[in-house]
């Protein structure tokens, strides 16, 4: 991999990963584009890394707060943590049901649903579902005190379902969590904290694409520790921008992005073998 080639990758990775766009369709198809692959899920991972820890400091104020707000519920019952706590066990609670829907679907997801088809036809329904969500749900007014358990098992079916590249994850969870009655502001919140865990536990689920020594061979430490760093940057450039862009317009640009997206990689990219990456 050349330094540009992890420069652009880091890009799509950063600017992507929480819009609702889907970032793993958009690093297949700029793999297609680039004509590289890399082997496992390694390469996809520490890009995701970049991601996480631009998560981490943008809502630092928020983790401390959940952190301790967590502990102190289970220490005292005091009823100002309450809230904290409960949204601590919703976010642990979507993000089990995502583990175990990785762990099982595994290795189907990272063969058989990999090709630009597959991609093409998730693109369009991720599409259709933030017109539905835009257009046929009334905004909710639910915040972080009103949630269920039941919001976070149905937001962590939902973010399960985006472990299919094409569907977005912060898009999913977004559609299901403004289904559930959250307001714009909760379902964003929940969604970005929520990758926390599900990207750090799926780099556990890695590990082995990680220590094997193949990507280093592939890529290159240099163009790795080049294309975190822009991943890492433009996460919290692309965080920022979508936080402010999602306060005052609305998800049908997305929409629609997704829609032109879905026809490009299907008529262009569509008879690419899925093996070849």
């Amino acid at each position: 991999m050349t330094i540009l080639e992890a420069i652009v990758l880091g890009l799509v990775q950063g600017l992507t990963e929480f819009l609702p766009i889907s970032s793993s369709a958009h690093l297949v198809i700029t793999q297609l584009l680039f004509d590289i692959s890399f082997p496992g899920f390694g390469f996809e991972i520490l890009l995701h890394l970049g991601s996480v820890l631009a998560v981490i400091i943008y809502y630092r104020k928020d983790l401390i707060e959940l952190i301790i707000g967590f502990f102190s519920y289970i220490k005292n019952r005091s009823e100002e943590n309450k809230t904290n706590f409960w949204f601590s066990i919703y976010i642990l609670v979507a993000t089990v049901i995502t583990g175990v829907a990785g762990i099982l679907f595994e290795d189907y997801i990272s063969t058989a649903l990999k090709g630009p088809t597959v991609i093409a036809i998730s693109l369009a329904i991720t599409g259709i579902s933030l017109i539905l969500i835009e257009r046929a749900i009334r905004t909710g007014n639910r915040t972080e005190k009103d949630m269920t358990l039941f919001d976070s098992v149905i937001i962590g079916i939902g973010q399960s379902i985006a472990l299919i590249p094409g569907l977005s994850r912060s898009g999913t969870t977004l559609v299901f969590g403004m289904f559930a009655g959250l307001t714009k502001e909760t379902a964003v919140r929940y969604s970005f904290l929520l990758s926390i865990p599900v990207i750090l536990g799926s780099t556990v689920l890695a590990i082995k694409d990680l220590l094997n020594g193949e990507l280093l061979a592939v890529a290159g430490a240099f163009p790795l520790l080049v294309a975190v760093i822009v991943t890492f940057v433009s996460s919290l450039i692309g965080i920022v921008w979508f936080i402010n862009f999602f306060k005052r317009s609305k998800l049908i640009y997305f929409s629609i992005y997704c829609f032109v997206l879905a026809f490009v990689v299907y008529f262009f990219l569509g008879d690419v073998d899925p093996n070849q990456f």
